[in-house]
């Protein structure tokens, strides 16, 4: 069974092109990849609601 303890963290995508490039529960680490990938963006990752 796998580890529960970040399930109710805040996550971030940086998205380009319309695809999510990368995934990350650190702001300022999502911000740094956004800036290397010229016309993406950062933002908060939709939650995912289980049943």
């Amino acid at each position: 069974m796998g580890c529960g303890c970040g399930k109710n963290k805040q996550q971030y995508e940086v998205v380009a092109g319309g695809r999510v490039i990368y995934t990350t529960t650190s702001k300022p680490a999502a911000e740094g990849v956004s800036q290397r990938h010229p016309g993406s963006e950062v933002r908060p990752k939709a939650a995912a609601n289980a049943g």
